[in-house]
């Protein structure tokens, strides 16, 4: 589709729009605010604030403890059936829970236990920091057992990128894969450029050399086709606070592929993921499924805030979700060309739809300058990620067409007036 640079092409655009109706089911209090940060932190739909204040009020406030026996105790694996037609997962794989890097940490070392003998783990270098520190924190726990002389020890090999971080060696990856791996762990979509990996390809790969997969899903469940069934994925994680809108620091969740539940047990063993939690036993026995996954007491108001949240996902379904992104970033891509790229930008995600997540990196010399003063003087909220990469996440139930034209616009304006030179180059704590 031919993009025209003219702001009047984004309001028609709005307009044939089948999403754009959702946009009023979430608290915008101010409507000149151009939000392009959804996949740091999704906006807050009406619908979770006032299910909170039931839950808070009603349940908490007058049920007490009763409220477990309403709908409390069965959060976790109720959410994790809605989220499932998100990821293309069938019923009976998916658990909410925890955080991301919890789940990571009990899959990979239930991973690991179904590969002894083999001690290579495959990530890469654009995968999430966090990620990466989980599985070093694991790989160091391991050792101090292995260095008892039960085997040899594990060790992290991480793939580099062809293009200055947009987009992973593939090559590297398919002749890093032996007999000697055990696991690959990856993030579907990349942090930093919005690379989407063929998640069907690299499973398949992994496969062949004997190798387990976790597919950490954080920065694509909401804006982008997932099948974890079809794909034959073995684990997943991801996090609910993205383009899911569930809330900050809204519970994560984790999926295990049916054929594999009773083959593995979580490293953490709480009382949720008990077999029988209130018969009080004092040895543990794993619940059956993937509810074997669950640890400690579940944070309830989080959790029904964020099945709140689902709800106009489900409603909307994931291909036009997909169609809505894909529109969206190619539109702002059309437009970074025409008017940002005379001005020293250049674009830090893949140029092909099909390798590219829902939102886009353009980078600038002067990028965290420039991120500066589009959140305190042109009401632009978009992120900053070293080291020079201003994303712009795009959520395709609430941005518009108009958004996108308008936040590249104060971009432009940000540059051209010379905003962001009065800014200093010493980064925030949150960038």
């Amino acid at each position: 589709m031919d993009f025209s640079p003219a702001s009047d092409f984004a309001s028609r655009l709005d307009a044939r729009d089948p999403l754009a109706g959702y946009r009023s089911r979430f608290a915008i209090p101010d409507p000149d605010l151009v939000y392009l940060d959804g996949n740091s932190l999704g906006r807050l739909t009406l619908a979770a604030a006032e299910r909170l204040r039931q839950a808070v009020e009603d349940q908490w406030g007058r049920e007490l403890i009763r409220g477990y026996n309403q709908d409390w105790w069965q959060a976790p694996g109720r959410i994790g059936e809605k989220i499932a037609p998100l990821i293309g997962a069938a019923p009976g794989q998916v658990i909410a829970s925890d955080t991301v890097s919890i789940n990571l940490f009990k899959l990979a070392a239930a991973a690991l236990e179904l590969r002894p003998g083999r001690t290579k783990i495959i990530t890469d270098t654009l995968n999430f920091p966090s990620d990466l520190y989980i599985l070093q924190g694991l790989v160091r726990l391991l050792s101090r057992s292995q260095g008892e002389g039960r085997g040899g020890q594990h060790a992290i090999l991480r793939i580099g990128s062809r293009d200055g971080d947009v987009t992973p060696d593939l090559d590297a990856l398919a002749a890093a894969l032996d007999a000697q791996t055990a696991l690959v762990t990856l993030s579907h979509v990349t942090f930093k450029s919005g690379y989407l990996y063929d998640m069907a390809a690299i499973t398949e790969l992994a496969h062949r050399s004997g190798a387990l997969v976790i597919w950490d899903l954080s920065h694509a469940v909401g804006a982008v086709t997932i099948e974890l069934d079809t794909c034959n994925a073995d684990f997943a994680v991801g996090c609910t606070y993205k383009y899911l809108n569930g809330g900050p620091g809204a519970p994560a969740f984790l999926y295990v592929r049916e054929a594999l539940q009773e083959q593995v047990v979580s490293p953490i063993w709480g009382w949720w993921g008990q077999q029988k939690p209130f018969a009080f036993g004092l040895d543990y026995v794993p619940a059956p499924g993937v509810t074997r996954f669950l640890s400690g007491s579940q944070p309830i108001m989080s959790l029904l805030a964020m099945e709140t949240a689902l709800a106009p996902l489900l409603e909307a379904g994931m291909p036009a979700l997909r169609t809505k992104s894909l529109m969206l970033s190619e539109y702002l891509i059309s437009l970074a060309d025409t008017l940002l790229a005379p001005l020293g930008f250049s674009l830090g995600s893949p140029r092909d739809p099909a390798r590219r997540g829902s939102h886009v990196s353009l980078r600038h010399p002067e990028g965290y300058r420039i991120n500066r003063a589009l959140i305190e003087e042109l009401n632009l909220i978009p992120d900053f990620r070293e080291p020079d990469n201003l994303r712009l996440g795009l959520t395709p139930l609430y941005t518009s067409f108009s958004e996108v034209w308008e936040g590249i616009d104060r971009i432009r304006r940000a540059v051209e007036e010379k905003r962001y030179e009065k800014y200093s180059p010493d980064k925030l704590t949150v960038t």
